[in-house]
Formats: C-alpha cells, structure tokens, sequence
C-alpha cells in the first residue's frame, strides 16, 4: 500500500459550472461556487413551486436556474457538481463523459474547498448503522473535549461544515455510497466501512459496483482504516485500498479482539490497537451496559466508534463519557411500552434485510412486524436465520406477499396475520394483532425490512404510528 496523491487545484474564478439538483446539497454548492466567481448554472429535473422558490433565490444573486430540464449539459460547461442522488447513467451525466467534463458531488467540492489547516476527517459509511456510529463518535469525541460535528449525510451538509464561522478539531463524517462514488478525492485522517449487504443495487448497477464505491471512504487513509471481523468483504477492500504508508487495519469483533482489533471480553469493550504492545496488551473501555441500547448490532457500532476515536487519540474514559452520554435517535430499537408483560420495540429504521436482521437478533422471542415497499429485495435468508426466534408475524404495506411466500417457505409453523389495507387505522390493526399473538415476556417488533413509502411519508411516521397504536393499545 503505498501513499496517494493529493487532488489537484481548480480555479472557479470565471469558469463554467454546472450544479446538477436543488435542495440539502444543491443550493450551498451553487451558492459557494458563485461566491468564489464562477458561473454557475443550476439544472433540475423538477419544476413544482418548492423548486420555484428555491429556484428564486438563486437568481436573485446572479445564478441561472433551469428548472425541469437535468438532462441536457449547459453549452461551455468545464466541471459538474452534483445532488448525490442523481444516478451515473442520467444523460447530463453521459454527456459530460463524451465531453470530457468532470463530475464531483457535493462532498468532492466540499473536500476541495476546505481551508489549509481545516479539521480532520474521521469517515464512515456501510450499509446499517451509519448515523449511529456518528453520533456515538461525536459524542466521544466531545468526551474528549474536541471541538466537532457530525455531519455528511446525516443532515449537516459538509460544505456548511467547512465554510462556516464555527472551526472544529475534527469532523464525524457520515458518507453514503451515492456521495462516495462521486468524491474520487477524498482522504481521510481513518475511516470505517461498518458492513456490506445488498442495497440501492439499482443505482449502482451491480452488488460488485455498490462495495467499490463504499471502499472509495479507506483511499488515501493516513492513520487506520477500521473493519468489521465478521464481514470479510470490508476487510478485502481495505485490502485493496491505497493508503498512506504507516496506515493500519483494524478490526471489530463481538468476540474476543486479537491484536490490531477491538472487541468484547466479559462484558468489556476493550481495546488490542492503540495500546503498547498489543500482542499482549489490552486496554479496557466501556462496559456493555454503556451502549444504548446494548442489542449486538449497535454494541459492534460502538467498536467502530471507538476505534476511529482512539485512531484520532482519544482517551479510554472518553469513549466511556461519550458512549454513556449518548441517546439514539427515534426509531432505531427504541423501547415504547411494555404492556402485559409484553416488550414493544419501534425499529422503523430497519428499511432493508440486513438492519431487520441485526433488529430481529436482538430479541427473543419476537412477534415481527414488518412489510412496505421492499425496493427488489429478497427476504428467504432472512427468515430462515431469524425463524426460531419468531412467535408470530403480522404483515402489512405493497410487498408483504414476498415476505408472507418466504415464511411459508422456511418457517411454515410461525401464525401469520396479513393485513390488506393501507389506511391509517392499518398500524392499528397491526399492533392489535400482535398483542393477540404475544405472550408474557415476548417482544412486539416493528422491523420492516423494507421502505415505508407505500404507506408513510417516511420511515418516521411509520414509527410514530406505530408508537401512537401501542399507547392507545395501552389505554
């Protein structure tokens, strides 16, 4: 592994850039790069009166807005800046290909324009977990009394971040596959590839393309790039990476770490990395019970953290502090009642196979909960490893036949309840019918598997349903 280049400058004074998309990223692209003298042009697909609006205050400082109009390429464009979400294959995208014209997202740009003694990047990305891991490290980082944000995908646009007043001793930087693909520049004081599965395959193209985008975060890394043990395919692509030289690998585990890796011994998160002598040393960090909450997926986010944390210098009773002082956002295995002697757990966030999985691992035994749009997955492996842990399934939303075929395949014996309405009283139903199914000590879980957008604005309102009908249930 050997060191890489550092990106190279581009001039923005008079020169001709286009900003694919409004919107989080958009709007402080297009507005950083004019206030830096380029001219800029905005393109957007859409063309209803939010865009309008947007649309008006741009133009009001001299940028030219084209509103559904994002395929063809402005005649004299010399770089593109685009919304993460826009896929390669889009026209404006080919076009610039056949032109010779670059293509950076909004994380790219930000890269780029950071000052010289800007903060460091401590990054992470994976299929599930990333917001969590963010916030965990924030918040040991804070326990540490840096200066940081957490920041990227999780709301905060990075080029806030960077050009703001505020200044930051290093940043927590969430990154998803769509902006990843799209920063071919980016380097990295560490980073953390939490976990591979199958996901947004159609805006990749392939399962193949989706992991070398994702392994784009460990390019460049100068001090660690952190790995999941128990996934090897995080491990080849640090493997594959073109590091700084002196970068190391470094592991997590839910067992026992060996050297160069974190894990748990006896309820502890301990440390075999960053300690002297790590063949035979270990350093304590935090118990168990210090994760909120302490389901095994979220403990092995807590070893992520705490690796890119201690990667940056951080002190053991910080990432104690910090994992203490932290509290999940909504919808992510949070606890809403227990009623008769029946745990309900609101996993709204689980929109794909593998955050179900992790979700339905946590628990025993489970009345599931789960159904929407399911985005071309597949739920067959998923029901076979968590069948034993089921009591009983109600299933609702577009695609719950997918998952009502794969529990008739591989777990005929668990009672299935499948609910042919969309309506609001719908989660109602569903909570109604799973308390019917549990027994005492039995858990009530919301863990979708899939998007809510059949029946929800968003995976928060669907949580929120879900909360509201087990209070009423418990009235």
């Amino acid at each position: 592994m050997t060191s890489s280049a550092p990106s190279e400058t581009f001039a923005f004074q008079g020169r001709h850039v286009t900003v694919a998309g409004l919107g989080v990223s958009g709007i402080p692209a297009a507005k950083a790069l004019h206030a830096r003298g380029a001219l800029v042009t905005v393109v957007n697909d859409g063309d209803d009166a939010r865009a309008r609006e947007q649309a008006a205050e741009l133009e009001a400082l001299g940028i030219t807005v084209r509103l559904g109009d994002g395929a063809t390429l402005p005649e004299g464009t010399e770089l593109i800046v685009t919304a993460p979400g826009w896929k390669p294959d889009k026209p404006l995208f080919l076009a610039a290909g056949e032109a010779g014209v670059p293509v950076w997202g909004d994380v790219e740009l930000a890269w780029r324009l950071r000052g010289p003694d800007a903060a460091p990047w401590l990054a992470v990305t994976g299929t599930n977990g990333k917001t969590t891991t963010v916030q965990m490290l924030a918040s040991i980082l804070t326990a540490a009394g840096l200066r940081t944000a957490a920041v990227g995908n999780i709301g905060v646009s990075l080029l806030d971040a960077v050009l703001g007043e505020e200044r930051h001793d290093v940043l927590a930087v969430e990154l998803s596959s769509y902006q990843l693909h799209w920063a071919p520049s980016l380097r990295a004081h560490s980073a953390a590839v939490l976990n591979l599965a199958p996901d947004h395959l159609d805006w990749h193209g392939s399962m193949e393309a989706y992991a070398r985008d994702k392994g784009r975060i460990y390019e460049g890394n100068r001090v660690a790039c952190v790995y999941n043990a128990a996934d090897r395919a995080t491990e080849d692509l640090v493997r594959e990476a073109d590091v700084e030289e002196g970068c190391r690998a470094v592991g997590f585990t839910l067992g026992t770490p060996g050297p160069s890796q974190l894990g748990v011994v006896d309820g502890i998160l301990v440390d075999r990395a960053f300690v002297e002598n790590r063949q035979k040393n270990a350093q304590e960090l935090a118990q168990v019970s210090d994760v909120n909450p302490p389901a095994p997926h979220n403990i092995a986010n807590a070893l992520a953290a705490a690796a890119l944390a201690r990667a940056f210098g951080v002190p053991a009773t910080a990432v104690r502090d910090g994992l203490r002082a932290f509290r999940p956002d909504a919808h992510r295995i949070a606890h809403v009642a227990d009623i008769d002697g029946v745990a309900y757990v609101d996993d709204s966030k689980a929109t794909n196979t593998h955050a179900a999985e992790a979700s339905l691992a946590a628990y025993e035994p489970i009345v599931w909960i789960a159904g929407g749009l399911a985005k071309g997955a597949t739920f067959g492996e998923l029901v076979a490893r968590s069948a034993k842990r089921l009591r009983g399934a109600v299933l609702i939303g577009a695609d719950r036949a997918l998952i009502r075929e794969a529990l008739a395949r591989h777990a005929p014996e668990v009672p299935v309840v499948d609910l042919d309405r969309t309506d609001t009283g719908a989660m109602l139903q569903a909570v109604t019918e799973a308390k019917r199914l549990a027994r005492p000590g039995d858990t009530v879980l919301l863990a979708p598997a899939c998007a809510s957008m059949d029946m929800f604005t968003n995976y928060n309102q669907r949580g929120d349903a879900f909360a509201a009908a087990v209070r009423e249930l418990g009235a």
